[in-house]
């Protein structure tokens, strides 16, 4: 079974940044295509960014230039670094292993002055 454990998110102003890091176990990580997915109050989750097995990366239009996902396979470990962070961005995190279509329990990131 996939478990997924998500760490880094909190309270950050606007235009400031946060890196939301999942670390990975249960699974032949380096073999996996890994997801960050948001969602927000009174709203659907929707995919924020995915990286493949092979280092192949998308973005959702709304954070395309501002946040990054990576990859550690040493560590099992995935990444979403978000800068230029806008209030529309505040929502719960979530990571995704495509492998198992397992879930994290999510973190919290508000985007607030």
């Amino acid at each position: 079974q996939v478990q997924l454990v998500e760490s880094g998110g909190g309270l950050v102003q606007p235009g400031g940044s946060l890196r939301l890091a999942c670390a990975a176990s249960g699974t032949i990580f380096r073999l996996n295509t890994m997801a960050w997915y948001r969602q927000a109050p009174g709203k659907q989750r929707e995919l924020v960014a995915r990286i493949t097995n092979s280092y192949s990366t998308n973005y959702a239009d709304s954070v395309k230039g501002r946040f990054t996902i990576s990859r550690d396979n040493a560590k099992n470990t995935v990444y979403l670094q978000m800068s230029s962070l806008k209030p529309e961005d505040t929502a719960v995190y979530y990571c995704y292993s495509e492998i198992g279509n397992s879930w994290g329990q999510g973190t919290q990131v508000t985007v607030s002055s």
